[in-house]
């Protein structure tokens, strides 16, 4: 979506009203032809990358940014897609007792390790052994909290005995299968099942991975090598992609789309995020869901997305994206339409009709949510609202709002998950992570059941319903999903865009121009 002059007015506008190299690897980049439609096989590609890694042992990283690469080295028993799906990978196949309390894995015939090792079950059960802490008492995740244990039944097969039924356990099972063998050399090589294996590491430069020729799926990956250069200033990488010295930019702001050349092309897409203004439902009067209601009508997010995100986002009415195709609940973004006349009549129902005034509170480091904010701001003038916009540090937000729950309003982005479990589940009356202050009895039940709910069609239409009542509580201002961004050379091509963070290089491959 091309942008318009009249986003660059508003936002300067906005503005004055609120506010008073990385080193490379000497590999040549050579391609091999083939015959289908100008596809090449082989050769380099070299991606920007902001963070370091936090560790190279996929069950003690932490970091967003270090799981996302080290997608393309590791894989568990299952995998997620591209759609969202969690597929097999080291497994198989599963089948689930009808109870839902045993998983029966069978393991992936002939699958290896990068090491040349095959994949055995007692590989796998020492994996997940560690995850769990079985020995140590220290378990290294929450996710696996409801298995009972891992059992082999024989050199093929691994079977997982629950305490009690999570329906989300496969989402669960993309924990990354290990050798034992490597056991003492995690964090320096490491060793997984992925289309890529490690190559070298070097602090604050780079990481490379290359092509692992016996990966279980034939045809990929189609590149030989990968280099993630870390370069931490945004603008000194992004001078560096101009220049042609980085093959593959993520996380391209939107309003710098149109600074490319030529030369260069963009996928664009929803993200699995989820930006919202939270409202303090525990909080006067934030607590009169006719407030609350006044709010979401009086907030134009058409307008907000052409200006904010100048046209790369994704509308939303609930807290779930529509990247998440098979959970996400159709229609709900139209339920608060721009209605200027409706949102003053609420309010002078539930008393203000002479107006209010109310304080939002914005982490400063979030340019994004900032911005957001401004526009609501103007938006909310409309209707009697004097809001006026606090900036906060982020350890500031963390300690008084997160956790302190002291706060009018915020403007924040919630991370989507595998499972919509997890990001539903923090609206809940006791859930620890609920700063929203939102309670709804009726809705605790629905989540409590969905996570019982072996029968996936019957979970799917939980999790709606579950949207619904979000949606119809007004318990946020459900604004939208800022659109990833990935810039490229022209002739780069097959990247796929994900509903989580990762950095899928099996798939990307060169064409001639």
């Amino acid at each position: 979506m091309k942008r318009k002059t009249f986003v660059y007015f508003l936002i300067l506008c906005l503005s004055m009203a609120v506010l008073g190299t990385g080193c490379g690897d000497s590999s040549t980049n050579t391609v091999k032809e083939t015959n289908s439609n100008e596809t090449v096989e082989g050769g380099k590609v070299v991606m920007a990358i902001e963070q370091d890694m936090d560790s190279l042992d996929p069950h003690f990283s932490a970091a967003a940014g270090t799981k996302e690469i080290l997608f393309n080295i590791f894989e568990g028993l299952m995998k997620p897609d591209e759609k969202g799906n969690v597929i097999p990978a080291v497994a198989e196949d599963y089948s689930i007792s009808e109870d839902g309390l045993t998983y029966t894995f069978k393991l992936r015939k002939g699958i290896k390790f990068h090491n040349g090792d095959f994949v055995t079950v007692e590989d796998v059960k020492y994996s997940l052994d560690r995850v769990m802490g079985t020995e140590t008492g220290k378990p290294l995740t929450s996710d696996l909290k409801n298995v009972r244990s891992v059992e082999i039944v024989d050199d093929k097969t691994i079977l997982i005995q629950l305490k009690e039924v999570d329906a989300s356990l496969l989402s669960k099972l993309t924990v990354a299968i290990v050798p034992k063998s490597n056991e003492k050399n995690f964090t320096k090589h490491p060793i997984g099942t992925g289309p890529f294996k490690f190559v070298e590491y070097l602090p604050e430069q780079r990481l490379v991975i290359e092509k692992f020729n016996d990966y279980w799926k034939k045809g990929i990956p189609h590149l030989d090598r990968v280099e993630f250069r870390i370069l931490p200033d945004r603008e000194a990488s992004l001078l560096s992609f101009k220049a042609g010295e980085i093959d593959m930019y993520p996380r391209l702001p939107n309003e710098r789309v149109e600074e490319l050349g030529d030369g260069f092309e963009t996928v664009s897409g929803p993200q699995n995020l989820v930006q919202l203004m939270v409202m303090n439902n525990k909080r006067a009067p934030f607590n009169d869901i006719r407030v609350r209601k006044a709010i979401n009508y009086a907030v134009d997010v058409d307008e907000i997305i052409e200006a904010v995100a100048f046209g790369y986002g994704s509308k939303i009415g609930s807290n779930m994206s529509p990247v998440m195709e098979r959970y996400y609940e159709d229609g709900l973004d139209d339920l608060y339409s721009i209605n200027i006349k409706k949102a003053k009549q609420l309010l002078k129902e539930a008393g203000y009709e002479d107006g209010l005034k109310v304080k939002i509170a914005i982490p400063s480091n979030y340019q994004f949510h900032v911005d957001t904010g401004k526009v609501i701001v103007q938006q909310l003038e409309k209707v009697g609202i004097e809001a006026k916009i606090e900036l906060v540090e982020w350890g500031v937000w963390l300690d008084r709002i997160y956790k302190g729950r002291d706060y009018d309003m915020t403007i924040i982005a919630f991370t989507g998950e595998l499972d919509p479990g997890k990001m539903l589940k923090k609206y809940t009356s006791n859930a620890r992570n609920n700063f929203m202050n939102y309670k709804n009895a009726s809705y605790d039940k629905l989540i409590e059941k969905a996570e019982k709910e072996v029968d996936q069609k019957k979970r799917v239409q939980i999790y709606k319903e579950a949207q619904k009542i979000l949606a119809e509580d007004a318990v946020c201002v459900f604004i939208m999903d800022p659109q990833f961004t990935m810039a490229m050379k022209k002739n780069i091509k097959g990247y796929k865009l994900y509903p989580i963070y990762v950095q899928d290089m099996s798939s990307v491959y060169y064409t001639k121009y």
